[in-house]
């Protein structure tokens, strides 16, 4: 849906080593045309690609240490 110039933008933050935080609803298009969802109030996508739920972050950015 297109912004008009009237409409308030979407907040969209940039989380340092983290995810891109926008606020939802979203739908995305993917590179290959599929369209990704999401209702929620708040979405984290991914930016470094390690994600199982690509475009979506599952905390797959955050260091693992073994003890």
């Amino acid at each position: 849906m297109p912004i008009g110039r009237n409409a308030e933008p979407r907040k969209v933050t940039l989380v340092d080593g983290g995810p891109v935080l926008v606020e939802g609803p979203v739908e995305l298009e993917m590179p290959d045309g599929t369209v990704a969802r999401s209702d929620r109030f708040v979405v984290a996508l991914c930016a470094c690609r390690r994600s199982k739920r690509y475009p979506f972050c599952d905390t797959s950015h955050r260091k693992r240490v073994r003890n």
